[in-house]
């Protein structure tokens, strides 16, 4: 399990343009937000996604790089990036799944269609929000079972402001 205030594990992906993103290689001036999302099949991920879409600039202004990611494969990833709009949102594909567990992802397998009329892969990872400190320690994290009731990013970005305000330390190491 991870813990706040410790380590997390080293996290390579690809993003849609094709280019390599590792997470120890970010230099972001407060935090790290890695939205791991279930991939092209899930309605609420499109919602979740096109609300960090309009809000990138805002965590941008407090000092935090944002990617989201998920174990799809990078045609999937590229239909999502189109077809959903996310033209701020940096994305990612080809989380192993063994990787999204090292991170305390929950792991499903597929079920067919969604309602959204797309195939669900044979595995892949539940939603998950990571707070990295660049330091490459973990801040904060939200993980779930399923794909509802996440957390809204106006109050992930309200929470930052408090945050950065008032120095408030990581919770939950002990």
């Amino acid at each position: 399990m991870l813990k706040p205030r410790q380590s997390v594990p080293q996290l390579t992906v690809t993003t849609v343009p094709g280019e390599a993103w590792s997470l120890y290689d970010q230099t972001a001036e407060n935090f790290i937000m890695l939205a791991f999302y279930r991939g092209l099949h899930c309605p609420i991920c499109k919602r979740y996604l096109s609300d960090l879409n309009r809000k990138v600039a805002e965590f941008e202004k407090r000092g935090v790089t944002v990617l989201a990611l998920s174990s799809d494969t990078e045609a999937r990833a590229r239909q999502t990036k189109a077809e959903w709009g996310l033209d701020n949102v940096p994305l990612a594909y080809g989380l192993p799944i063994e990787t999204a567990r090292e991170w305390g992802l929950y792991i499903s397998t597929g079920r067919g269609k969604t309602s959204m009329g797309v195939e669900e892969p044979d595995i892949f990872s539940e939603p998950g929000l990571f707070l990295v400190r660049p330091d490459m320690t973990l801040y904060a994290s939200i993980v779930q079972t399923m794909p509802f009731a996440r957390p809204y990013f106006a109050e992930v970005l309200s929470a930052l402001d408090y945050i950065l305000k008032n120095d408030y330390p990581a919770r939950g190491q002990a």
